[in-house]
């Protein structure tokens, strides 16, 4: 009997996308996290049927795409644009909006870092809502992996390192990773002191005392609970779906 033994893969966490051109993701899946809001709320969009998103960079392409009938979810500074069918509040992609809908979407953070990312073999979005499904996927998939932050305007999140972190952790016990990763280490110690009241800990966090002046804070404990979903929303052609629904016709193994 022939057994197969798989060669370790290599972790890397880019704290935030201004220090993301330091990376060669050419072979690399990149993770992109950017936990309040963006990535959770993709993540929740397709957990309600949604058939696609489409990530963009400007305020102008959101238009255009609003201009050609799609629905339109869209933030500037967690302000919804007046354009716009909605913002990127988790609790706006409800099934009543989003089941079977194409979204075009824009926000201040994460579909940046979405299309910064797309040089990358593969790009996948990541929350805690849908961690473990992500752990075990990307384990499977065997590939070199990157978790990019998305951060606050190129600067640190703490809330997108902590993620970064519990994915971490996760994908090194399956022994089938390795890193030599500065990051991955600091992000990892950041996870081990969040993980027993993540809540409490991300409390401390920039943007969830920016999210609670504005009152747009009502998300945050949605934020963090994790294993809601088992979607694994992945960038093919410039569209984000999720890699288990029944659009197969977009997924290949070269995909």
């Amino acid at each position: 009997m022939l057994f197969v033994v798989k060669k370790k893969k290599e972790i890397e966490v880019c704290l935030c996308t201004r220090l993301f051109e330091n990376y060669d993701c050419s072979g690399t899946v990149v993770v992109v996290a950017d936990i309040l809001r963006a990535s959770t709320a993709i993540c929740t969009a397709f957990k309600n049927g949604a058939e696609s998103l489409i990530p963009l960079s400007t305020l102008e392409e959101a238009k255009q795409y609003r201009d050609k009938g799609f629905l339109v979810a869209a933030e500037r500074e967690g302000v919804k644009p007046g354009f716009a069918d909605f913002g990127n509040s988790p609790f706006n992609f409800i099934r009543e909006n989003v089941e079977g809908k194409t979204i075009a979407y824009s926000t201040t953070n994460g579909t940046q870092a979405i299309n910064m990312a797309k040089k990358a073999t593969k790009v996948v979005i990541g929350s805690f809502l849908n961690i473990s499904a992500l752990s075990e996927w990307l384990t499977e998939l065997n590939l070199p992996v990157t978790v990019l932050c998305s951060g606050r305007k190129g600067r640190f999140c703490l809330e997108d390192a902590v993620f970064a972190g519990a994915l971490c952790s996760n994908l090194m016990r399956s022994g089938n990773f390795f890193s030599s990763c500065d990051s991955l280490f600091a992000v990892t110690e950041l996870w081990e002191l969040a993980k027993n009241d993540l809540p409490a800990y991300l409390d401390n966090a920039e943007q969830r005392h920016r999210l609670r002046e504005k009152g747009l804070d009502n998300i945050f404990e949605y934020t963090c609970t994790p294993d809601s979903t088992s979607v694994i929303p992945v960038l093919v052609n410039s569209q984000i779906f999720d890699i288990y629904s029944n659009v197969n016709e977009h997924f290949s193994e070269e995909t």
